[in-house]
């Protein structure tokens, strides 16, 4: 799955990863391979993502904002 994390401000991450877990309204989700369409409100968090070609778990921080995902496509616009 393609990712890309996006703040007013710049461009944060963007690359192939496995899984995507983010902090949702509601509580913690994740996203993996082939899930449906998407679209979620976020809340202050870490988003915790695992890169497809090395493995590697990365955080990154937001204060919130919303999550799409279509077509194995996942787009993080954050705050």
């Amino acid at each position: 799955m393609n990712l890309e994390i996006r703040t007013p401000a710049e461009s944060v991450y963007t690359g192939e990863v496995t899984l995507v877990q983010l902090p949702g309204i509601d509580g913690l989700f994740e996203i993996l391979e082939h899930h449906a369409p998407l679209v979620a409100a976020l809340h202050k968090g870490q988003v915790k993502i695992e890169t497809k070609d090395d493995h590697q778990t990365l955080f990154f921080d937001i204060n919130g904002g919303v999550v799409e995902v279509l077509n194995e496509k996942i787009l993080v616009l954050a705050e």
